[in-house]
């Protein structure tokens, strides 16, 4: 499947939308924040911003099923007839959100097959996107588009990116066996684009996270030359059952993994 340049744009105009909303909540002073049934919050932003993004993707691109984190009754409605479908997450990184740091993000990432090929990264209180499709993966600021590709691993020794939130001792004990220069922590899908943009070289994460976490990012990743594999070097797919990628990942530029 092919998802040209301009059905990308539209979707990055449809996280920019939605961008504006949750920004509007960004700037209140009291947020109203609820817990989720895995005890992980949620925000008014995050619905306002789904609201967007399923009424955009629903009028624009009607025949392709979107899978949401916000919407409950979508987590069980994917068919396996439905070989090309949306994984949606309206806000990521809520708690970077919640405590009025910027590194949180809109995602909407297009699977084909159980592979993403293409998606948007859009990071409103930064003021960057992150797009990929079949050109490649695409870095964008005020505008002007450039596009972007992994590093080669500098020779001091590479930098690995961990998650502010979820760092354990597997992760730390996973990036030893390398030479590490630099270890840099962000929040939200914003790792994988470190990585896709060749200010970073791998992103190793261990225990659950779900489809609609990785989808967009990945997309990215892949187009810039990068690769993302479970822990032992299986293939990473999209549209399992439950919708979950229970053993973690590794996403990685030009790093020798074996």
């Amino acid at each position: 499947m092919n998802f040209s340049r301009t059905q990308v744009e539209l979707l990055l105009q449809i996280c920019e939308s939605a961008g504006e909303q949750i920004l509007k909540f960004y700037k209140t002073e009291n947020l109203e924040i609820e817990n989720k049934a895995d005890d992980s919050p949620v925000t008014l932003a995050d619905k306002a911003g789904n609201d967007v993004i399923e009424k955009a993707l629903a009028e624009f691109f009607p025949h392709i099923f979107i899978v949401s984190e916000e919407n409950a009754q979508s987590h069980t409605g994917l068919k396996s007839s439905d070989e090309t479908f949306f994984l949606v997450d309206p806000l990521d990184g809520t708690r970077e959100f919640i405590n009025k740091r910027d590194q949180f993000t809109v995602n909407i990432g297009v699977i084909h097959k159980g592979q993403p090929v293409a998606g948007v990264v859009h990071a409103p209180a930064l003021s960057e996107s992150f797009v990929a499709f079949d050109e490649g993966a695409f870095k964008i600021i005020d505008g002007a588009w450039e596009k972007i590709s992994v590093r080669d691993v500098p020779e001091a020794g590479l930098t690995a990116v961990v998650s502010k939130n979820h760092l354990d001792e597997k992760t730390v004990e996973y990036i030893s066996q390398f030479t590490v220069a630099e270890r840099k922590s962000y929040g939200s899908s914003l790792k994988f684009c470190r990585v896709a943009e060749g200010s970073a070289d791998i992103y190793p994460r261990f225990g659950r996270t779900m489809e609609w976490d990785t989808a967009a990012a990945h997309a990215v990743l892949l187009k810039a030359g990068g690769s993302m594999v479970e822990p032992g070097g299986s293939a990473f797919v999209y549209g399992k059952d439950g919708l979950d990628n229970p053993r973690g990942f590794i996403a990685s530029g030009s790093v020798n993994l074996t």
